[in-house]
Formats: C-alpha cells, structure tokens, sequence
C-alpha cells in the first residue's frame, strides 16, 4: 500500500434521533447515522475521507480517527483507487448507485464496492464480494421474464414473481404483497420453504409501514438487512462535516430500531424488499424473509431489482389496459346515454328511459334520477323519501363534480337503515339546484379480512411506562368482519361520471336555461315594444302634430307673407321636426342593432378605446377630461358594434358632469377585484368584467334598471346636453347580443361605474 494511517484525528458521531410513541411517523430514517456491520462505508468531499463507519475497524483495521481526512490511498492499490477516482469523476451517481469493481483492502479479503452521490459528496460502500456468483443477470432473469409474459391474471403473475424471486434468492420466504388505498396491505401471493407456516391472504396495517419509509421504497427500490440481529455500526465524520449524513440510497443504511423489533418478533434473522411501482406510487411489495443471516451478492440483488423494474412496467400495462378496456365500454354507454338526452325534451324522461341503459353506464344495481322536484328509481334503490332526505344531506357536503363514498352509513348514519341496497353512492349534480341528482346505488358487501395480528394493536407500550414503541408480539390470524361498505368506486367510473354531468349539463340544462333566457328575451322585448307603443301615440305624434297644425296655419293666414310672428312659428316647426328626426335616428339604430347581422373577429379591445377616444377628441379636450386606460385583454367581438359600447359610455361620462376636470378610467376587473363588487348571477365566474368608470352625477339606486330602458332621460330634455335617452338602451342591446351582461355601480354624487362582460 501506497498510504499509512494517518495521526488520529477529532471525530463526531453522527447519532440518530430517538424514537418513541411521539416521533415514529416523523423518524428520519433516511439519515439513520448508521449503516449495517457486514460492510463499512466512506464519504469522500473532493478525495477526503470525512465520514466512516465504525465498521471499518473490523473490515479495514484501521480505527475511524485515523482514517478521517486521508485519501483513498490509505485503503486502495493505486491502479484500483484510480479507477474508482475515474469512475467518480465520469460517472452520473447523484440517484444512481453504481457496482464499479471488487478488490482487496488493505489487503484484507475482497470486497464489493458500490457508489453513489448525495449532497455534494461521494458514498463508497464496501460489501464482502466473497459470495458473487460472477453470472450474467440477463442469464438469471430471462426465464423470469418468459414465465412472467406467459401469466394472464394478476394472480397468477403474483405467483410466478413470488416463485422466480425466491428461486434467484434462496430466501426461505417470498410474499407479494399489494397495497389499498386506504394504506393497508395484504399477502396475494407467497413462495416458502416446507414447514413454514403461510401468511398468504394475511391483511398488514398501514402503520406497519410508515409514510417516510413508502417514500423510500419509491426512492430506492431494493432494500436488504443482512442481519436482523446485527449491531448497526455508528458513522463518524470530521467535526466540520457533523451534519447527518442522507443514506437514502444506500444498500448498507441502518435500519429503524422500530423496524427491527418488527423483525424479530416475526422470527425474521433476514430480509429483503423489492418495490413494485406505478407511476410514482408504491403498488407494492415482493417481501423475503430468511430465517438466518443472509447476506446477497450484489450481482444477484441487481438482478432482483431489474425483475421488480419489469414487474413494475408490466403490471402497470396490465391494469392500464385493463382499465382502458373498462373505460371504453363506459365511454359507449356514455355515447348512448348522451343520444338519449338529445333526442329528448325532459332531462328527466331521457335518463330514465331503458334506451339511455343508466345502470348498465356504471356498474350500479340500482341509480335514481332527481330533478325538478321529481324522483325516478331504477333497480334496486333506497325508498323515495329516504332518497329525497339523502339528496338534502348530499346538498350540504362540500360541492364537487362527483361525490362518491363506499361507506355511506359512516357518513350519513341514517343510511345505515338500508345499508343492503346503498351502503356506497355515487352522486352526480345536475344543475345549480342543489337537489338535482343523479345517483347509483351499491349494497353492503360483506367481508371477512383477516389480520397479521389485532389491526387495532398495531404497536404496545413496553414494561417501562415510558411511551416507547414496541412492535405488536403476536402476528396469529385475527379475523374481523367489515359491515357497511360497498365496492370501491373506480377512477374509471369516477371519471364516466364526471364526463356524464358535463354532457347533461351541455345537452339538457343549457337547453332549459335557452328557454328562460327566450322567456326572459321575449318578457324584455315586449316590454320595449309597449314603450315604443307610447312613445308613436305620444312623443312621436305630439311634433307631428304641432308639424301639421302649424304648416295650416302658415299656409293659410300667412301665405308667402311672413312677419315676425311667422317666423317664430317657423323656427318651431323647425325645432319639432328636428327632435322627430333624432328620435326616428335612435329607433333606427336600436332597431338595427337587433337585426343586424354581427362579425366576430379576435379584436384588441385597447385598439377601439383609442378609436372613441379619437372620436371624441374634441369634447375631451374641450371639457379636459382626463382619461385612463388600464390593461385590456384581446377578445372575439364585432369590434363596429363594441367600438359603440365605449363611444357611448365614455360620452355619457363627459356629458353627465359638473367638474371642470372629469376623471374617466377604463379597464378590465382582477378576479380578486370581484368581490368588491354586486356581479350578477348570471355572470359566470371566469368571466372577464369590463367597466368604464367616471366621477359624474351619478345615479340613484331606484335608477339603475330605469336608465337602460329606451328613451329614458333622467333630466330635463335640454340638462346636460340633451339627448333622446337610447345610448344606455343600445348598450345593453350590443352587449345582449354578445352573450353579456351590463350593468351600473353608483353613488350619487360622486360618479358612476359601467360594468359589462362580452361572451362571445
């Protein structure tokens, strides 16, 4: 060797937190400050020893203090340690540890030498190589593989991973072990050596297996503890690298002292865990056991790892495509479901109808439909009252697309009385009117799970008194019966059922919302044609008549000789038949607006305020208005027609006003905004809000529907300007006829704020 030991040197102990009943689910047990005795670890910082197990000792001959600060030369033959320096250097460690050579150090045996990286650092793990098999990984799975791909249940792919991981291993016992969702997890297939007692069917808690440690199983996905009843080697570094030391990918990392007992109440003198993952979560885990020290050669734990890798892969192909194939056939059934609502008047008669085939849309022996204060049952289904208090209940929950549950009568206690016919439900809202459904049915399903030991003991106090976690003694079958759950409700149908609502909202409630709004458009328009009815029997007619009476008048006393008298009465005339002619204007353009065909085209809506303010240049500059427009959004007008909007509006604001400075300001509404304002109901929420506000007149609250109504002046005919009273009018109309809403905000006294949305 190249190197000597070092003079001893200051060292820390990076310790490990203690663990009782009030931290386990927090332990850390990615920086255990420990590693595993059957090897020994090293960090280096750019070459430098700064952290070693106690292990080394043992391994290496060399005490901790002595190795700390020097460099791989005091362990490696120089030709080795450049290798291993190269590779470091070459090598992407930072998530993925990497097998680079067996050697001798020290001359002390051989030893596998696996790295990684982690926080700036580079971890050297030393395995005793003695036992590699120096075979071909590909040569030990490609059998595995082929018994795998030949499996066509889930059950029977369970088995052969069980069996094919126990024939690479030698471990004594190998489970296949699925998680629920809800964190348990149950033994669905096992391989064991004769005489051993079976844990296949057994169902383990979810605090067997802690949150922190499932995260790991995704991290890293093969985990060994050679020796249940090792002493774990504590790791020390350099003071200034105290710091706990992160060994999440680390073959050699410690293990819980929680995890341990678990081990050794069980029997295990081993074991080792493959993760099956799909997607980024934890579907499982092929759990071994081994009732001795087992310690697995490095070539043979890749091997393993590469078949969870494939197992992973196909298992998730498998339930995709298994889910696919679902998904399709609610998709069909959708399609004629959604046929059925079109075809039909009554969202109620549609969905009922055999032809719509509701309970064959989800896998359900029973649905109801509420809608309008009308019930409809189909198949097996509580009574209708009891569905009509359970449609109030759902009301009050927390609103979402779908709203499902397994375990109604957990919930809703009252549902425990026909847990039979609808112990899960799955319900979808149909309108705005909370009490509109439509809801499936499934029946209690009962179930008898047993248990790897009392689920409600999962841990127990020791003897001391003092809180510390102890693993549950017993792991004996313990058999419970589960009451009140149905079925679990699958994504796949979840997903069906949300496709389903927005089709019915799509299909059948925009149609009865046409309606109203017809209804309402037909209530406005008759109420406009009522006005316009006045306004030719009086405002109309009264100029023409004055026309007419005074053109006889003219024409028979005064002939071609007018006096002064004659004149004034001329001047009239003229004033008259000018306000008719500006009242046809406004008919006209009212009448226009309603009929004319409009052209959508994505327009900046900044580009038409600068048209209007360009038009009316000259009054701005002669009331010297000041004027501020704020950031607006490009959106799909008639920009003629909505150019008119802001014309209208920014005129009124100049014209309505008795400061010698208006201020007018312009823009669009922040969502954060909205609150701060009376939206009306009918705006939906990702409307975009438009306003023009001013510091005018203002208008009083009693007013705010008046000024829209067609030549409705507020003021005198000649106050402010004049005017026939249609702007307003015309506004609401373009904006009508964009899908919007138009209304005002005001104060008396201090100005107004026009707020509008365009839809289209």
């Amino acid at each position: 060797m190249t190197g000597n030991p070092g003079e001893s040197r200051p060292v820390v102990q990076l310790g490990a937190q203690p663990v009782d009943l009030t931290n386990c689910d927090r332990e850390p047990i990615h920086i255990p400050g420990a590693v595993q005795p059957h090897g020994a670890l090293i960090a280096l910082d750019h070459g430098r020893i700064v952290v070693a197990s106690d292990s080394v000792r043992e391994h290496f001959g060399l005490d901790v203090s002595q190795l700390l600060g020097q460099g791989l030369d005091l362990l490696l033959e120089p030709e080795v340690r450049q290798r291993v320096e190269t590779a470091l250097t070459r090598e992407n460690l930072e998530h993925n540890p990497l097998f680079l050579l067996s050697t001798s150090v020290r001359g002390r045996g051989s030893f596998d030498v696996i790295a990684h990286a982690r926080d700036g650092l580079h971890l050297l793990e030393f395995e005793p190589g003695g036992g590699r098999t120096q075979v071909d990984p590909a040569a030990l799975i490609r059998g595995s593989l082929g018994a795998l791909n030949a499996t066509r249940s889930l059950s029977d792919f369970a088995g052969v991973l069980a069996r094919e991981v126990r024939h690479l291993t030698g471990f004594d016992r190998v489970m296949v072990y699925q998680f629920a969702p809800n964190g348990t997890g149950t033994v669905v297939a096992e391989e064991l050596a004769a005489g051993m007692e079976s844990f296949l069917g057994l169902r383990y808690p979810a605090s067997d297996i802690p949150q922190q440690a499932r995260a790991l199983y995704v991290l890293n996905m093969i985990r060994i503890i050679s020796d249940v009843q090792g002493t774990p080697s504590p790791l020390s570094a350099l003071p200034e690298h105290a710091q706990p030391l992160n060994l999440s990918y680390a073959g050699l990392r410690a293990v819980s002292p929680i995890h341990i007992q678990y081990l050794r109440n069980m029997g295990v003198g081993a074991s080792m865990s493959i993760s099956i993952v799909r997607g980024q979560e934890l579907w499982g885990l092929i759990a071994c056991h081994h009732n001795s020290v087992r310690v697995l050669p490095y070539d043979v734990r890749g091997a393993c790892e590469f078949l969870g890798q494939v197992a992973s892969v196909q298992l998730s192909a498998r339930q995709e495509r298994d889910e696919q194939a679902y998904e399709l056939r609610l998709r069909s059934a959708e399609s004629g479901l959604i046929s059925q609502l079109a075809q039909q008047l009554d969202p109620l008669e549609a969905l009922s109808d055999p032809e719509a085939n509701l309970l064959g849309f989800i896998d359900a022996p029973g649905a109801a439909i509420s809608y309008g204060g009308e019930l409809v049952r189909l198949g097996v289904t509580p009574s209708a009252p009891q569905i009509t208090e359970l449609c109030r209940w759902l009301a009050t929950q927390p609103q979402a697309q779908v709203l499902h549950t397994d375990a109604l009568g957990q919930e809703y206690p009252a549902a425990q009385a026909y847990a039979d016919r609808a112990s899960g439900v799955l319900a979808v809202p149909l309108s705005g009117n909370r009490h509109d459904y439509v809801l499936w049915f499934r029946p209690e399903q009962l179930q008898t799970v047993t248990w790897a030991g009392d689920p409600n003991k999962p841990v127990q106090v020791d003897e001391s008194g003092l809180g510390r976690l102890t693993p549950r003694q017993s792991f004996a079958a313990w058999q419970e019966t589960v009451r009140g759950r149905s079925a679990p409700w699958q994504g796949a149908e979840l997903q069906a059922a949300q496709a389903l609502r927005r089709a019915i909202t799509s299909v059948t409630l925009r149609r009865a919302e046409e309606t109203h709004e017809l209804n309402v458009e037909l209530q406005r328009s008759n109420a406009e044609l009522d006005a316009f009815a006045y306004i030719a029997s009086h405002d109309l007619k009264e100029p023409l008549r004055g026309l007419h009476n005074y053109s006889v008048f003219l024409l028979d006393t005064y002939g071609q000789q007018l006096d002064e008298d004659g004149v004034a009465k001329l001047r009239t005339l003229v004033r008259l038949t000018q306000r008719m002619d500006d009242l046809l204007d406004s008919l006209l353009l009212y009448s226009r607006v309603g009929r004319v065909d409009l052209h959508f085209q994505p327009t900046p809506l900044d580009t038409l305020v600068r048209e209007a303010l360009d038009t009316l240049s000259p009054r701005l500059h002669e009331t010297g208005a000041a004027v501020t427009v704020h950031d607006l959004p490009t959106v799909k007008v008639d920009r003629v027609r909505v150019a008119e909007i802001y014309q209208n509006l920014i005129a009124n604001a100049l014209k309505y006003t008795t400061r010698a400075h208006p201020q007018i300001e312009i823009g669009m509404l922040a969502p954060a905004d909205r609150a701060a304002h009376r939206v009306p109901p009918e705006v939906r929420p990702d409307a975009r809000i438009l306003y023009v506000k001013d510091d005018g007149i203002g208008i009083r609250e009693q007013h705010y529907e008046n000024i829209f109504r067609i030549f409705k002046r507020l003021h005198a005919r000649e106050q402010f300007g004049g005017g026939t009273g249609a702007g307003l009018t015309i506004v609401r109309k373009i904006v009508e006829r964009h899908g919007g809403q138009v209304w005002v905000e005001s104060e008396f006294g201090q100005g107004s704020t026009f707020l509008f949305t365009l839809e289209a």
